[in-house]
């Protein structure tokens, strides 16, 4: 059984950082690219990064980029959103979600149709 779980989110100031972790188990990890989507309320969800299945290749959102990187430790199972600069507008639900074997981090990064696995989310809300 596969399980996508995210961790790490929470309140924060505007221009403050948050780190988000998004642990998979059940399945190969290193044959899977990963990526971070958002949602917030009342609007659609966007995707946020990507990461392709060794590292070697990151996709990013222009709304964030700059600011938000995304890395992997294949040896955890585990990749990681570091959040900086954050803004207001960055407040949302962030899920973490797992590609297709066959999909990795190209230039229909953002379908959502790519990815198999979706977890539950972690809340981050940017605020003073």
């Amino acid at each position: 059984q596969v399980q996508v779980v995210e961790s790490g989110g929470g309140a924060a100031r505007p221009g403050g950082s948050v780190r988000l972790s998004c642990t998979i188990s059940g399945l190969t990890f290193e044959r899977h690219a990963v990526g971070w989507f958002r949602q917030a309320p009342g609007k659609e969800r966007e995707g946020v990064s990507c990461i392709n299945k060794n590292g070697a290749i990151t996709l990013t959102a222009d709304s964030v980029k700059g600011r938000f990187t995304i890395a992997r430790d294949n040896s955890k199972n585990t990749v990681y959103l570091q959040m900086a600069n954050l803004q207001p507008e960055d407040t949302a639900m962030y899920y973490c979600a797992v590609t297709f074997v066959t999909y990795g981090c190209s230039q229909y990064w953002t379908s959502s149709s790519r990815y198999e696995y979706w977890g539950q989310g972690t809340q981050v809300t940017v605020s003073s």
